[in-house]
Formats: C-alpha cells, structure tokens, sequence
C-alpha cells in the first residue's frame, strides 16, 4: 500500500501577471520544462477549505509575518462534481519557517478528514502516519479552529528537467472564494472572485536556488515579487479583516484597455463581482 503521508520543502516566489501575459511566460518556459503529469490542458481545478481560530489567529500571523507560523487546510483536486464522503482529499499543514515554505499532508477519504477536522475525532490511521494525525488534531482542539473561508482556482502546472529537477512554476487564475457553505459536496454553491479574473499568480518552487534562465526570464518581463496570500485574500475581500498591504487592489491591476486584442468581454470586466459556479473553469 503506498504511503498516505507526503513531506516536502521548498522556496516560493510569486508574481502576479496578467492572463494573457501568463500564457506567453507558459509558453517559454515549456521550452525547457514539461508539462506535470497531472496538469491537463487548460489545467486542473484546486479547492482549499481554510481552518483558522475564531480571532484570525493563523490571518494575523500572516500579516504580522512571523518567521514561524503555519495554517491548516483540507484540499481537493478537479471539480466539486460527484464529491462523496469517499472521494480523496489532502489534510494539509502548510508551515513557514524563515524563508522555507514546508508542506506536510496526508491523503483521506473526505468523510474521514472531515470527522477528524470538524468534528475533532480520532480517526483510524497507521502507527507511521500517528503523529501528523495526532498534530491535526492537538491543533483543532487546542486552537478551537475551525471552517473559515474556501478558495478555489484553475491551475497549471510545469515541472523543470535535467538539471533543473525540483524547479516547478504554476500559473493559477479564476482565483476565487466564499465565507460559507463549507461542504465541498454542496451543489453550485455561489463563488467570488478574490482576484481581479484578468489576473494570475504564477508561483516558482524550488528546493534549493532558482535557476539563472528563471530569473532572466522574471527581469526581461520586468515581473515583480509580491507577497500574496490567497486566503489572506479571501479573508480581506469578503470583509472578515481589514485590508491590508497584501491585498490586491483592482484598482491597481485595471483590465487591459490599450488593443482590441487584449480588451475583455463587459461580462468578464465585472465578473469579480458577480458569482460564478464552484465548477465553473
């Protein structure tokens, strides 16, 4: 049986670029990487259910930008549709420590991640996989967390060759929420974009050190770091938190205007805030 339980550490940098942009950056770089075997064309929907204290404990330390501090979150790949109680989920810890992003998950059905979330009970697991559970749960019960706010994006994924082995850049758009109806089952349930839906974020994941031609390629497209958070996003555009510097004004990212080319349709110029269907791509 293969092991439910995955570890990882890594660098993140993140940019936020236009859609179009974000194609042409996706397509050069495809010269030298490979498509993620999971990654189908036009990519793959990801959903994550927040868990946070009733104080935003996990949202402060964000913005306070603690060198230790970690959120927890239950995630689910492709569409809402035919989600059961069976269908595979990932209980996930994700950890900042200093500048290295840590990634700790373990992979369940979702009747049985939610009994362990929601619902604080021990679930059955192997002796191996006893202390991520444990943890989990010491964090839910001791912290009192719980449901908080869901994002969800299409994404697409590329991973390095060669000597590049453990580069990674994904391109994600349709960045987008809610603050209830946390039941990834839940049938249409209403959506918002968090993210101005002409934007993307593109992530670059390393283990170690960004390879030159990467960062070549960010300073001739003249791509600027950002620090951005979706759930901070979430938490912020629906009101649950001031905002603060991480936030992504539209007003600072408006819709290209300039050619015909890259003029969005009317409907799309407003769809940030306008629902959209939780399956929807």
């Amino acid at each position: 049986m293969a092991s439910r339980l995955h570890a990882f550490n890594r660098f993140e940098l993140k940019y936020l670029v236009p859609v179009e942009q974000a194609a042409e950056i996706r397509d050069e770089l495809a010269e030298r990487m490979d498509q993620d075997l999971n990654s189908p064309v036009g990519g793959y929907g990801v959903w994550s259910l927040y868990y946070d204290t009733p104080q935003l404990r996990f949202y402060w330390e964000k913005i306070e930008g603690l060198k230790f501090r970690r959120k927890l979150r239950i995630r689910h790949y492709g569409n809402f549709d035919g989600v059961t109680d069976e269908s595979p989920v990932c209980v996930e810890i994700k950890q900042r420590v200093n500048r290295v992003t840590q990634k700790r998950r373990i992979t369940l059905p979702y009747g049985t991640a939610r009994r362990l979330c929601d619902e604080r009970q021990m679930v059955e697991h192997s002796p191996k996989e006893s202390p991520f559970i444990q943890e989990v749960l010491e964090l839910v019960v001791r912290l009192n967390l719980q449901p908080t706010a869901i994002t969800g994006y299409q994404r697409e994924a590329l991973v390095g060759r060669d000597a590049d082995t453990g580069l990674r850049v994904t391109f994600d758009r349709r960045i987008r929420g809610r603050d209830r109806d946390f039941h990834f089952g839940i049938p249409t349930p209403e959506n918002r974009f968090t993210i101005p839906p002409h934007m993307s974020v593109m992530e670059i994941k390393v283990n170690e050190r960004t390879p030159y031609w990467i960062t070549d390629l960010a300073a001739r497209r003249n791509l600027s770091l950002v620090r951005i958070s979706k759930y901070v996003q979430s938490i912020e555009a629906f009101g649950m938190a001031p905002r603060s510097a991480f936030h992504v004004n539209e007003a600072d990212y408006p819709p290209p205007t300039t050619t015909p080319t890259t003029q969005l349709p009317p409907g799309q110029l407003a769809a940030h805030n306008a629902p959209v269907k939780a399956g929807a791509q």
